[in-house]
């Protein structure tokens, strides 16, 4: 079950997605987070955030709209407030952090720098849900390249860069971000959609359009975890709509070598650790180790 990504060893693959699973303490009290390899902690930023206004969710077919604008407590509150619990849990605690520039990222990065037990920065330059930053970043390859750059020059732990699928072609995006010295990848963010209410004629969201996730958008990022893999060398976790081990195994095969499961947190707060014992009944069913089912479909579209 073990994995080794960008460095960093995780007692298994499943990683709770961040603004899915708050900063972990909220599910203390309804799953074991010891048995987790990971939770990655809701954005931060290097100021507080207040989000867009209410309503800020509104569930989809197979899946859910958001547009919660990365509120957060910051980057000094999060090291007084919110450290100190993440620090006693033996899992791995990766860290994403969002900005509105460059400096922005830079500085909460520096801020973030000062804690003990980070095992790693997700670098969040694709949130659909702000005026500014976000998707600035992730829909510009030389943006994506220059945050990367600057924030590997002064990250204290490994960097993973999170890419968005509202581009034309990811692996342009991941390119960029390799170069720019990223040690991993994680991919996707959610997809930009809208919903109206036709008795108003306005969107069920104040914001107007949302992030679309949860099962609906799992067969799309597959196929962008499957094209962004043989586009780098660095490695790549997968993200979108996983819901059970069977998804987690589809990730795996088209080859990310780690996952996160977000929206399902919502509407099964246990699913986390149903996936991974499942995973384990797998694995002693079928004498395999998982990371030797990375990348095995890596013929996928010459075969058919």
């Amino acid at each position: 079950m073990a994995v080794e990504f960008a460095g960093i060893h995780f007692k298994n693959p499943v990683l709770t997605a961040s603004g899915t699973f708050g900063y972990g303490k909220e599910f203390s009290q309804l799953i074991d987070l010891g048995l987790l390899g990971g939770i990655v902690v809701k954005g931060i930023s290097h100021q507080p955030m207040e989000g867009n206004p209410s309503p800020r969710i509104y569930e989809t077919k197979s899946g859910m709209l958001n547009a919660i604008g990365l509120q957060n407590v910051g980057a000094k509150k999060f090291l007084e407030e919110k450290v100190p619990f993440l620090r006693g849990l033996d899992t791995q605690v990766i860290v994403n952090v969002f900005g509105y520039s460059t400096e922005e990222y830079v500085r909460c990065i520096e801020i973030l720098n000062e804690a003990e037990g980070i095992a790693a920065y997700e670098l969040n330059i694709s949130c659909p849900n702000t005026h500014k930053g976000g998707m600035y970043y992730g829909s510009d390859p030389k943006m994506t390249h220059e945050v990367t750059v600057a924030s590997k020059k002064v990250a204290r732990y490994p960097l993973i860069v999170k890419l968005s699928p509202n581009v034309t072609d990811i692996t342009v995006f991941a390119r960029a971000a390799e170069n720019g010295g990223a040690d991993a990848l994680s991919l996707v963010n959610t997809f930009v959609g809208m919903s109206i209410d036709i008795n108003t004629g306005k969107s069920h969201l104040p914001y107007g359009t949302g992030g679309l996730s949860g099962p609906a958008i799992k067969p799309l990022a597959l196929r962008l975890v499957y094209q962004a893999v043989r586009a780098v060398r660095i490695p790549v976790m997968g993200i979108g709509g996983i819901s059970n081990a069977e998804d987690v195994l589809e990730f795996l095969m088209v080859g990310a070598k780690a996952i996160q499961i977000g929206t399902a947190n919502f509407y099964d707060p246990c699913v986390s650790e149903r996936v991974i014992r499942d995973l384990e009944v797998y694995c002693k069913q079928k004498h395999a180790n998982l990371r030797e089912l990375v990348g095995t479909q890596s013929d996928l579209m010459s075969s058919g």
